[in-house]
């Protein structure tokens, strides 16, 4: 089994769409832990309000599998550039780190300590 982190993002119906991709996960998972939700602006500049979680859990499934089911339930929401239902990223895999930039973010640094 391997230890994955994964941040879940929605810029829309925010509350609905995070529950949603929670229970997926929690689905999907063995072992989970969650960090509580927040709000956090765009990180572009623009005017959105997302809300963001963590989550964490044990899979077998290879890297590659993780990530295509995860897109995979992207696909299945009403997903654009201007309407990001839901955004669903592998941080760590196993305990390697990946979307690097993304552990900058101030809710990243805020939650991780829910998962980990």
């Amino acid at each position: 089994m391997k230890r994955v982190v994964i941040a879940l993002g929605s810029a829309c119906r925010q509350s609905v769409h995070i529950q949603w991709a929670t229970s997926f996960l929690m689905s999907l998972l063995s072992d989970v832990s969650q960090s509580h939700a927040i709000w956090t602006r765009d990180i572009k500049g623009g005017s959105r309000w997302y809300m963001n979680r963590l989550v964490a859990g044990n899979t077998d499934m290879s890297y590659d599998e993780l990530q295509d089911v995860l897109k995979d339930a992207e696909k299945r929401t009403d997903r654009s550039k201007e309407n990001i239902t839901i955004d669903l990223d592998i941080l760590q895999y196993d305990g390697e780190r990946h979307h690097l930039s993304d552990w900058n973010r101030p809710y990243v640094q805020q939650l991780i300590d829910y998962v980990i």
